[in-house]
């Protein structure tokens, strides 16, 4: 099947760039695209539908992974912006009211989010035709992963998400986005487990992603987010520790971070190389191993870690990630014995001992209360998942004060509020 590979990246070249004609009223019907009937009639089309929504999360700057990471860095701290000159990145910077409606970064992952969930549908519901079900299970898996992605994008930065696609939707609380992402999730490891993925589907894909591990692992994240501890437990349990998913990139498909940060030394810099942007009391201990692996003084952006170099892979989830899940889980529901226990795991690995060279290699706690133990898993989660765009949802869970935040939750971008009368009010802060 691989001579469909040049029909579905030509197919991903048009999705994405047919996304900068989409409207806001999330209306994606195009009458100069391919039609519908063509464009989910068979498993090729359906499979470039599908690698389009790897482009759209992954390439260059308008991506949701740069925008995610760059907003979460910024709102947080864990960046700053380098040239004043590139105005969305700066308006993040000073939080508060700079960040309105017109920032880019913001329209950027809120556009390119609601045309993935978009598109992911049109393959979920048009995979379940198929007869051929193994096939049919990877479609329904990939397109999955995108479309949990991208719910959960929105969920983690706005208070109220579209509760739909298309036009005049209403909003529903975010609680429900993670919801609906992890629901979603359900039915895709429901399909793998009926028709397990067949080769044939995996050797049409770009490579990198593992869709049965990362789903367990999203759901994992999803659910310690909701705060559902015993099934953040136990899909943290389900996902591997070993086997890596990633999203690949090549000389013509640059990682975005280093494409638009890490090579320019222009655009945004890690803000200390030493503290992370952690306050004290949370700050990395010096001898920490990571801050190695994250940063650098040889040039301005000090970026490394997973945007060192053009093609370095990007991590859809880290194990670290899931082992600290596991921690948090235990602890909230008061067995610190197995919380530390998992801590400690991440606390004391070696760079060596993990798949992606990310450990801390210092002594173990002992000693925490439950109230400190969880204050560890907060400073163990900023450091191990150093922009991974997943720190201000942290912050709301670990109960971090504001002044901590540029902003609590992002406002509401003018081209869905000039476009859709339900928009929300924006919050105050």
């Amino acid at each position: 099947m691989k001579k469909y590979l040049i029909k579905i990246m030509g197919l991903g070249l048009i999705i994405f760039l047919f996304l900068s004609e989409t409207s806001c009223k999330k209306n994606y019907t195009n009458p100069t695209a391919v039609p519908e009937a063509q464009a989910f009639g068979s498993p090729q089309a359906m499979t470039g539908v599908a690698i389009g929504l790897q482009r759209l999360y992954t390439a260059g700057r308008g991506s949701s992974l740069y925008n995610r990471v760059s907003i979460n860095g910024l709102l947080t701290s864990e960046l700053i912006v380098l040239n004043q000159g590139n105005t969305g990145e700066y308006q993040l910077q000073l939080g508060s009211g700079s960040v309105d409606g017109t920032n880019s970064l913001m329209g950027g992952l809120w556009t390119t989010s609601n045309k993935m969930i978009f598109d992911a549908d049109n393959v979920i519901n048009n995979a379940a035709n198929l007869g051929d079900k193994n096939y049919a299970s990877g479609l329904i898996g990939y397109a999955t992963i995108f479309k949990a992605l991208a719910i959960g994008d929105l969920a983690m930065f706005w208070e109220k998400v579209p509760a739909g696609i298309g036009q005049n939707v209403s909003f529903t609380d975010r609680a429900q986005g993670f919801t609906a992402a992890v629901a979603a999730i359900d039915n895709a490891l429901t399909a793998i487990t009926a028709n397990p993925i067949s080769s044939g589907f995996l050797t049409n894909l770009p490579g990198g992603i593992d869709i049965p591990n990362t789903l367990h692992a999203l759901k994992a994240r999803f659910s310690i987010f909701l705060g559902t501890n015993a099934q953040a437990l136990t899909e943290a349990n389900a996902a591997s520790l070993t086997v890596k998913s990633t999203f690949n990139f090549t000389t013509v498909n640059l990682n975005p971070i280093f494409e638009t940060a890490t090579s320019t030394n222009n655009v945004t810099a890690v803000s200390n190389v030493n503290t992370l942007g952690l306050p004290a009391g949370l700050q990395p201990d010096p001898s920490d191993q990571r801050l190695p692996f994250y940063t650098t003084t040889a040039y301005a952006s000090k970026i490394k870690g997973f945007a060192a170099a053009s093609t370095t892979p990007w991590p859809v989830y880290l194990p670290g990630e899931m082992t600290l899940i596991k921690a948090e889980a235990y602890t909230r529901q008061n067995d610190l014995v197995n919380g530390l226990i998992e801590l400690n795991k991440v606390v004391t690995k070696q760079p060596a001992s993990d798949p992606y060279g990310v450990g801390a290699g210092l002594a173990p706690v002992a000693g925490l209360t439950q109230a400190q133990i969880l204050d560890e898993i907060y400073r163990q989660r900023c450091i191990e998942l150093f922009i991974s765009g997943l720190k201000l949802e942290d912050m709301r869970r670990f109960g971090r004060p504001n002044s901590e935040k540029k902003r609590n939750f992002l406002p509401y971008p003018f081209l869905e509020r000039d476009n859709n009368p339900n928009t929300p009010p924006d919050p105050a802060f």
